[in-house]
């Protein structure tokens, strides 16, 4: 039996075609993933395998960028070629979301802040603690991973967190920390933490506008809670 290439698929399910006559957005991510893998396998075209792929996701593409090379090719109908083309094309895609977050000129509230670094640590698997150091006009000037925890937790040195924001010459920061969880709360440490913190943005001058916690779909504003 030949293999179901999209040549073979009725008009209607040619995906390609589709994108040229109706544009990017009328198809679904199945059918951009198949695009990329090209074909299926003898019992399934690329379509459908596409959409089984996304299935053991539960549909979640944040969930099938976390997939490693080794998990793709499991796949019956997915080689090396096909699993880095799928690798490839949900990285760029990571990688296009931050330089939009990063166009981003100036933070005016805890969105700002987490379309910045929901994009830098919303997906991963372990706790990283990050800082945003802004400038009078609070523009970001830079941004930092301050540590990389394990799964659960994260160790912060606040003094080498406020020495980057003194060679930044920084008037205001913004730390974050992401969950893997997808709990938002915060744990009586993470409150601790940002008092130290705050207490020593006020000694040096330096103000701690927001403590963020990501997950990938949301985030927690101690700002906006009113317990910073």
């Amino acid at each position: 039996m030949e293999k179901l290439t999209i040549k073979s698929w009725a008009l209607d399910d040619r995906p390609r075609e589709k994108l040229i006559a109706k544009g990017k957005t009328s198809l679904s991510d199945a059918e951009l993933i198949a695009i990329l893998i090209g074909s299926g396998n003898r019992n399934e075209s690329a379509v459908a395998l596409s959409k089984r792929i996304l299935k053991s996701v539960d549909g979640n593409l944040n969930q099938l960028a976390k997939l490693s090379l080794e998990k793709l090719i499991e796949f019956k109908g997915i080689g090396e070629a096909k699993a880095i083309s799928i690798i490839t094309a949900l990285e760029l895609g990571k990688r296009r979301q931050l330089e939009v977050a990063l166009e981003i000129p100036k933070i005016t509230s805890s969105k700002d802040a987490s379309l910045v670094l929901q994009s830098i640590i919303g997906d991963l698997e372990h706790e990283e603690f990050w800082v945003l150091f802004l400038n009078n006009s609070n523009k970001v000037i830079a941004k930092t991973q301050v540590s990389k925890g394990g799964l659960t937790a994260t160790v912060v040195d606040v003094r080498l967190l406020f020495k980057r924001a003194l060679e930044l010459a920084s008037v205001a920061i913004i730390v974050a920390h992401n969950h893997p969880s997808g709990k938002l709360q915060p744990s009586n440490a993470d409150k601790q933490l940002t008092k130290k913190i705050k207490d020593a943005g006020v000694t040096l001058d330096i103000k701690l506008l927001d403590h963020l916690i990501i997950t990938q779909k949301d985030y927690f504003s101690f700002a906006d809670e009113g317990i910073l």
